[in-house]
């Protein structure tokens, strides 16, 4: 067994970015590095038949640059496919910077990825994501065009993450409309998993309905100012994953469906805003489909916040992106019908609406 790991690790020295699990064909990978500013960051170009790679920038502290690669591999490849399912005429992209977001973040720091992404001319377009605002992208439009989700006050969107909420509100009642034969939230238990800037928007949206929300977070503080601020419980057990709730909605970080969680859930659909909540895609997806689990595909109904800067390079307004966005409701309910006609998952039903607009696209090329 011993030996058995090692060849791995040596496997895996070999062949660093080509060789990873989560390389899927990406166009291209751009490692950048300043000395000076102590910027480290990379940039994962997916793919780009569609149009350029618009996708967010992550600021987080990786345990390793292996995590890292890793996290921006998968994540660029989920905005490629969200792009596509959504109908937008962009590719997918995302940047990692390592380090914390709370003490290491500087607006030189910002500026030099900002330098970093403009030598790229245009073929990775950068957003907000997790340990960004949306005064950092200010920052790095003072270098650089290719970057969206800038304030309403420098002629942008402003932040996504209401919107974000929005899409995953309308994909949620989709999937209740599918599982329970009505859209109505009124009285369903919701777990939110991440109150963070789009988990309380959703929190904001369900409390309106009427939804009976349970919010869990690694932030006492949020977690007491979200409960007084929308009425909500704070969930009090032991284990998140086996909450006895309706909706499962989670919201912070990717791949908290795994082996070790999923035959602990007892929600009946899984529909929140986190990037790659299925550790493996296939065979999760699989998994839930067995256990009789809706799940509302993440990068279907967490499309909102890239409706939202994709105004910014089309010149729609905050109408047509509300409108865009709430078309995920019946997307959402299209790609569930054909999951259950086609006897596959949703996350292969999604997919494979996808991967055709991409070929179809290429084909015409």
């Amino acid at each position: 067994m011993k030996v058995d790991v090692l060849k791995a690790n040596e496997l895996k020295k070999a062949a660093p970015v080509f060789g990873q699990l989560s390389f899927d064909d990406h166009e291209q990978v751009v490692f950048c590095n300043d000395k000076d500013t102590g910027l480290k960051a990379i940039i994962g170009i997916h793919n780009t038949v569609l149009g350029p790679a618009l996708g967010g920038t992550r600021m987080w502290n990786y345990s390793s640059e292996w995590e890292a690669l890793n996290d921006v591999l998968r994540l660029s490849r989920g905005m490629t496919f969200k792009s596509a399912v959504t109908g937008l005429n962009l590719g997918g992209g995302k940047a990692v910077i390592i380090g914390d977001a709370k003490t290491e973040k500087t607006p030189e720091l910002m500026r030099k990825f900002g330098e970093f992404v403009n030598s790229l001319g245009g073929k990775y377009i950068t957003a907000e994501d997790v340990g960004m605002e949306t005064a950092d992208m200010d920052t790095v439009r003072e270098v650089t065009p290719y970057v969206t989700g800038i304030s309403e006050a420098k002629g942008g969107a402003g932040n996504p993450s209401p919107v974000t909420a929005y899409g995953v509100y309308m994909g949620m009642k989709a999937a209740a409309k599918f599982r329970y034969g009505s859209d109505d939230l009124q009285g369903r238990s919701v777990l939110v998993q991440g109150i963070g800037h789009v988990g309380e928007a959703l929190v904001d949206y369900l409390a309106k309905e009427g939804a009976n929300v349970v919010i869990s977070d690694i932030n006492q503080q949020k977690l007491t100012e979200v409960r007084d601020r929308y009425n909500a419980t704070i969930y009090g057990g032991d284990d998140v994953y086996g909450a006895d709730v309706d909706i499962y909605a989670p919201c912070a970080l990717g791949a908290t469906i795994n082996d070790q969680t999923i035959d602990r859930f007892k929600a009946s659909i899984i529909a929140g805003a986190a990037n790659n909540q299925l550790a493996s895609d296939v065979k999760h997806g699989h998994i839930l489909r067995e256990k009789g689990i809706v799940y509302a595909p993440d990068f279907l109904i967490n499309a909102g916040g890239i409706i939202n800067v994709y105004a910014e390079l089309e010149g729609y307004g905050r109408k047509e992106i509300m409108e865009k966005t709430q078309n995920i409701y019946n997307t959402t309910l299209e790609i569930l019908n054909a999951a259950e006609a086609e006897g596959i998952s949703t996350h292969e039903a999604a997919l494979k609406v996808a991967q055709q607009r991409i070929t179809d696209r290429k084909n015409r090329k």
